[in-house]
């Protein structure tokens, strides 16, 4: 089952992230792909402004994992540079600290990623709109479509 969900700005696919939020549950992961400037980060800082977090979002390519606190932690990933290697980073142990996970460039790291899970792909169309491919893995992520798209 996948969902296509058409952005037409930036406030768009932050109301996406938000309506998401809105369905959280603890150890909810959710897998960002798609090219630079396709959206990733802006869905993350909707996902985080609707938890609560008041700190400025940005994207951990030289972090790798920010942390961050609001109505249920959000661990921020961004495994880009990581060139597919996470084996020493601990990246499973994020998925069962009660938070929520966003992956950035979640596609490189296809062998670590949960088998449960939501996968949203972001594809560039013009200088505004983007079209987010969304595949729930598990009854939980189905419902969670179900209930915002």
């Amino acid at each position: 089952m996948e969902f296509k969900f058409t952005s037409k700005s930036e406030d768009d696919t932050i109301e996406l992230a938000q309506n998401m939020e809105s369905e959280k549950f603890a150890n909810m992961v959710i897998c960002l792909s798609g090219d630079l400037g396709s959206g990733k980060t802006v869905f993350t800082k909707g996902f985080a402004q609707a938890l609560g977090i008041d700190e400025v979002i940005t994207s951990p390519t030289f972090n790798i994992i920010k942390e961050y606190n609001g109505e249920l932690p959000l661990y921020h990933m961004d495994v880009y540079r990581l060139d597919g290697k996470v084996d020493n980073l601990g990246i499973e142990e994020y998925y069962h600290k009660g938070g929520v996970v966003i992956i950035e460039w979640a596609d490189t790291i296809e062998d670590y990623l949960p088998e449960e899970r939501i996968d949203i792909k972001f594809k560039v169309v013009d200088d505004d709109r983007r079209i987010l491919l969304i595949r729930p893995r598990g009854k939980k992520y189905e419902e969670i479509c179900e209930a915002i798209l």
